[in-house]
């Protein structure tokens, strides 16, 4: 590892060229994963990563690299080599860093490595097993990786940050075929935390059961009637639209650009006042939750939107620049091969006062989309398509007949302005986000919220 000696000497051979800001970013991982495919345990994989990474900004410019060499000559090359970007004389000198403790706020009791591989197979085992509950359900899988990491964040403030990362996430996965009919059946919860998550939060038999069942039932189910109607959007995993058609919006390296169809509307209202919506990264445990973010600045609990009324941006340092803001502990990456950039953390919509039964009693006619699965969205215009893995007809405030191949069509701008019932069910669900500085862990979350009009995409006529 770099003593700090050879780090001031990268940073100043980074800044040699009048950057006005650079920083070292050291990472080791250690991972494990474990497969279970139809009763059989196909691999178990450990895996070693090192690697770090040098950014240089000069006022609204940046340029990274990234390097496998982390010993002094390997930095200083890749540190000569960035700074070639840029033409001029070295204004800033690092002659001292001061190492800055970080806390860590996601205690982990049974941290992974330290479990018997063998408790961990017997453990996905039951899930895997539990899926088979008919016939017609022809493949399962079940799954489960973790990893360690160990950061070190060295920049030209003068700085160092040492800080370590566990997570672990399982998944459980099922195929169910009927004649030309197929449905897949999928949940993977995780979470910052060791083994002990699995063991106290997560009854494998149950979320196994409940796997199984779910693509059962939408195999069963006729095809999804189209047109706009009222909508139900189940809690937990629903948040994704949230997620992908406004969370995307409200990240500074969209809006400094006037990428995103919020720029410019802090203080307006942009959503129903019934929504409030946060990003919190502070939360214990979360699966998108860090101690700091990969800037060094200490995560925290956003106001998004608050009554409606758009109160604040998610925001880097460097995106910051551009819009006059400090960042507000945003800046993510997947590992030392991305330059980082703002992003979500666990991102929800809080709860409103309505039960889900009061929300789908007022509901005379329309969908209950339970859960959601993947889909696509424009970050500039917002607009989105996302399927429904699980969807209902409601008659009459009841839930009635499943439906399958529905397909939820909008704008997140539109979409905020037309809930007009919030539940109390709160619920987040675990994912991974992609986006230009590389796939990292993100919670979405809401109750189940209830959108007055949707346009809803199926084939099987129209709704009666």
């Amino acid at each position: 590892m770099l003593s700090k000696k050879q780090a001031i000497e990268v940073l100043n051979a980074a800044l040699k060229t009048g950057g006005d800001y650079a920083e070292i970013f050291i990472q080791e991982t250690h991972s494990s994963s474990y497969s279970i495919e139809n009763g059989k345990v196909e691999a178990v994989t450990d895996t070693v990563g090192l690697g770090a990474g040098i950014r240089i900004l000069k006022e609204l410019q940046s340029v990274y690299g990234y390097t496998n060499d982390v010993s002094k000559n390997g930095l200083l090359a890749l540190a000569n080599s960035l700074s070639a970007s840029y033409s001029g004389k070295q204004t800033l000198f690092i002659d001292n860093l001061k190492v800055k403790k970080v806390k860590n706020i996601h205690p982990h009791l049974r941290p992974h490595a330290e479990v018997d591989p063998k408790e961990i197979i017997a453990y996905l085992k039951k899930g895997e097993e539990a899926m088979r509950i008919s016939p017609k359900i022809v493949r399962t899988k079940s799954g489960l990786s973790h990893y360690n990491q160990y950061n070190t964040l060295i920049n030209s403030k003068g700085f160092i940050f040492k800080d370590e990362k566990e997570r672990g996430r399982a998944v459980l996965m099922c195929v169910a075929i009927d004649g030309e009919k197929i449905e897949t059946g999928h949940n993977a919860p995780g979470a910052s935390a060791g083994f002990e998550f699995f063991e106290q939060n997560v009854d494998i038999v149950k979320l196994g059961k409940e796997t199984a069942t779910s693509a059962l039932t939408m195999l069963e189910a006729k095809e999804c009637p189209s047109g706009k109607m009222p909508v139900v959007i189940g809690n937990g995993f629903g948040g994704v639209i949230f997620h992908e058609a406004c969370g995307h919006g409200l990240e500074a390296s969209a809006v400094s650009k006037n990428l995103s169809v919020f720029a410019g509307k802090l203080g307006t209202q942009v959503a129903s006042k019934l929504v409030t919506a946060y990003d919190d990264g502070t939360i214990v445990n979360a699966w998108g939750s860090n101690n700091i973010d990969d800037e060094g600045n200490k995560t925290q609990k956003t106001v998004l939107i608050e009554n409606g009324i758009l109160k604040s941006y998610l925001i880097d340092d460097f995106n910051g620049r551009r819009m006059g803001m400090k960042g507000n502990g945003a800046c993510r990456r997947e590992s030392y091969k991305f330059e980082p950039t703002s992003r979500m953390s666990n991102t929800f919509i809080a709860n409103g006062t309505s039960t889900p039964e009061e929300i789908i009693k007022a509901t005379k006619l329309g969908l209950y989309a339970k859960s959601l699965n993947g889909g696509s969205v424009n970050p500039a215009t917002g607009e989105f398509n996302f399927g429904c893995s699980e969807a209902y007809i409601i008659r009459d405030g009841k839930i009635c007949e499943p439906v399958r191949g529905a397909s939820l069509i909008g704008s997140g701008a539109e979409i905020l302005k037309h809930i007009d019932m919030v539940g109390n069910d709160l619920e987040r669900a675990q994912g991974m986000c992609g986006a230009s500085s590389g796939s990292i862990p993100t919670d979405v979350g809401q109750p189940t919220i209830r959108v007055d009009e949707i346009l809803v995409g199926g084939n099987g006529g129209e709704l009666k």
